[in-house]
C-alpha cells in the first residue's frame, strides 16, 4: 500500500523522511535500511542536525546498506563505505561493529553475497530507505531482476552507469560494471518502507511504480505488495501521477 506525500522541494522532502525516520529512532534496538545516492542525503544531514542538536543517540542501532560496487576497496573515495561514512556514520555516535556494508573487493564475491544475506535474515529492518534509478530500479536491481531475488551480484545496466556517471568525474568509463545488491525479496521483508524521489527525471519510473503492471521491467513495482510504503516526492518527480 502506497502513502504519497508530494512536498514543494526537496528539502521538504526530506524533513518527510526524517519524520518517519525520528518515530523509528524511539524504538529500543533501531534496524535501519540505509541508501547511497543523492536522495538520502538531505535526509542524514537531518538525522546529523537531530543528532548534535537533541542528543539522539545511535548506539543500539543496526544498520544495513542496499549495496556496494564490486572492485572498489572500502576505501576508495566513490565506494559506498566512503559515501556512508562521509555523509552520516562519522557524525553520529554509531558503533563501527553495528554497521553492515557489503564488501566491495571480497575475494569471493559469491561467498560475500550468501554471508550478507545471512546477516540480515538475523533482524527485520523496521525501516528501509530507498531512492528509485530512472529505470524503475531500486537498490542495483535493475530490469528484469526477479522479484524472488536476494542479495546477489547484479551486472549494472548502461543507464545507471550512465546516471551514477556525475560522481566519477563524469567518467561512465570509471563506473564499476558489477556490484553486490540486496535483492527485491530482501528489500520486501523490511516492516516499512520510505522512498524518496526527486526531479522530472524520476516522474516515469514513479509512474511505473506506482500506477504501472507490476512487472519485473519495472523493479520499483514489486512495492505494490508491501503493506507499509511511504513514497516522497517533490512536485517535479510526481508530475505524472497528480
Amino acid at each position: 500500500m502506497f502513502h504519497i506525500i508530494v512536498r514543494e522541494n526537496y528539502d521538504e522532502v526530506s524533513s518527510e523522511a526524517f519524520r518517519i525516520m525520528k518515530d523509528v529512532l524511539k524504538l529500543e534496538r533501531p534496524v535501519l535500511g540505509l541508501a547511497t545516492g543523492s536522495s538520502p542525503v538531505g535526509l542524514y544531514k537531518k538525522m546529523i542536525a537531530d543528532h548534535n542538536t537533541n542528543g539522539t543517540s545511535y548506539r543500539k542501532a543496526i544498520t544495513f546498506n542496499l549495496d556496494e560496487y564490486i572492485g572498489l576497496p572500502k576505501e576508495h573515495e566513490q565506494s559506498y563505505w566512503t559515501f556512508m561514512h562521509e555523509n552520516l556514520f562519522d557524525s553520529i555516535d554509531i558503533p563501527e561493529e553495528n554497521i553492515h556494508i557489503p564488501v566491495g573487493d571480497s575475494e569471493d564475491e559469491e561467498l560475500e553475497c550468501r554471508n550478507y544475506e545471512s546477516a540480515l535474515e538475523k533482524y527485520r529492518i523496521d525501516l528501509q530507505i530507498l531512492g528509485i534509478g530512472t529505470d524503475g530500479h531500486i537498490a542495483f536491481n535493475e530490469p528484469g531482476t526477479p522479484f524472488d531475488s536476494v542479495t546477489h551480484i547484479m551486472e549494472l545496466t548502461e543507464q545507471t552507469r550512465s546516471d551514477n556517471a556525475r560522481f566519477f568525474d563524469d567518467e561512465i568509463a570509471q563506473v564499476p560494471t558489477h556490484a553486490i545488491t540486496m535483492g527485491l525479496a530482501s528489500i520486501m521483508r523490511a516492516a516499512k518502507i520510505v522512498i524518496i524521489a526527486t526531479g522530472a527525471n524520476k516522474a516515469d519510473a514513479v509512474y511505473g511504480m506506482i500506477k504501472g503492471e507490476k512487472s519485473t521491467d519495472c523493479p520499483a513495482s514489486i512495492l505494490q505488495d508491501h503493506p507499509d510504503v511511504t513514497v516522497l516526492l517533490d512536485q517535479a518527480a510526481a508530475a505524472r501521477i497528480l
